[in-house]
């Protein structure tokens, strides 16, 4: 098992999922939805294998707002990366990772 996690400027914390931020457990990737300037910083994934009991951190990752006030354009869609086959013991729970882009 591996899970992920993301840093914010060296800080000790992790970054909190909550309804603007979303830490994909399948991909590792942090999506962050309507960015506010106190998001501008150093981001650093953590990746961490509990078997092995050990943890990694990749390279920081910089956020930074456009200053010219353009956003890219991104149509809606919703992002899913399911398995082609999920198995799963009866009585046990099972996740499964879905979310809308767009704009």
């Amino acid at each position: 098992g591996l899970s992920y996690a993301w840093i914010f400027n060296n800080n000790t914390l992790y970054v909190q999922e909550d309804s603007r931020r979303f830490v994909s457990q399948e991909t590792g990737n942090l999506y962050i939805a309507k960015v506010e300037p106190t998001d501008v910083g150093n981001y650093t994934c953590v990746v961490t294998n509990s078997k092995a009991e050990q943890s990694v951190q990749g390279p920081p990752t910089p956020l930074t707002l456009r200053s010219d006030g353009v956003m890219g354009e991104y149509e809606p869609k919703i992002e899913v990366r399911f398995p082609e086959t999920t198995y799963a013991a009866k009585g046990s729970s099972v996740k499964l990772e879905c979310f809308a882009l767009g704009k």
